[in-house]
């Protein structure tokens, strides 16, 4: 490519294929995006990950619509855009239908902060009402969702992770995955979980901070 982009195309195809290798975006069911110096590059819609080159990823502007020609945009551009235009700390998002994340969005439950690893995710992961895919009202409810959050569920459907780079938004994405099967253990076999409170969140937060796990 010749717009600038060549490095950050091939990043999002690299992050897009390795959650695809995971199973977090079964049947693609999923959308990878980045800033950049135009607004945003977001996968395109219809395309399996494996097959994705850098012409296909989509270039559009935070505030407007997706050109008529050229490669068709994720259906959820909206809610990156939105995102995007409501949270000037996030440079990357991802999209998952991670399977145990999303057993617990189409649950209405969020994962509440019983481990301390919920700390990259800014706190406990709270899930959204369903709007319908690729609506302004989904858009909306997600970057209400991620107040103060890197990570939220959405109703009925899947999750969405943001971060300072795309690794971030990928290590809270695959993390969020990770605590909602250890969630879902501790619900099967009728445990409460016990939880830790604001305090010791904050502190851990903070430590991560130190350790170079969130960049702030």
């Amino acid at each position: 490519m010749s717009d600038g982009n060549a490095s950050l195309r091939a990043r999002i195809i690299t992050i897009s294929q390795a959650l695809d290798a995971a199973g977090l975006v079964p049947n693609k069911s999923g959308n990878v995006s980045s800033r950049s110096a135009g607004g945003f590059l977001i996968t395109p819609a219809g395309k399996p990950y494996r097959d994705l080159m850098p012409g296909d990823i989509v270039e559009l502007p935070v505030c407007g619509e997706p050109s008529a020609s050229g490669p068709r945009p994720s259906s959820e551009w909206r809610m990156h855009a939105a995102i995007y235009a409501g949270r000037p700390d996030a440079t990357a998002i991802l999209h998952t239908h991670s399977p145990r994340a999303t057993a617990l969005a189409c649950a209405g439950r969020g994962i509440p902060p019983f481990h301390y690893m919920i700390a990259l995710a800014g706190g406990e992961v709270r899930c959204t009402s369903y709007a319908t895919f690729g609506t302004a009202e989904l858009a909306q409810s997600a970057l209400r969702g991620l107040e103060g959050r890197r990570a939220v569920l959405l109703g009925n459907h899947g999750v969405i992770t943001i971060g300072s780079s795309l690794d971030e938004a990928h290590a809270v994405a695959v993390e969020v995955e990770n605590l909602a099967g250890e969630y879902l253990a501790m619900l099967s076999a009728g445990l409460e979980p016990r939880l830790l409170d604001d305090e010791e969140l904050a502190r851990v937060i903070g430590k991560f901070a130190d350790y170079g796990r969130l960049k702030r």
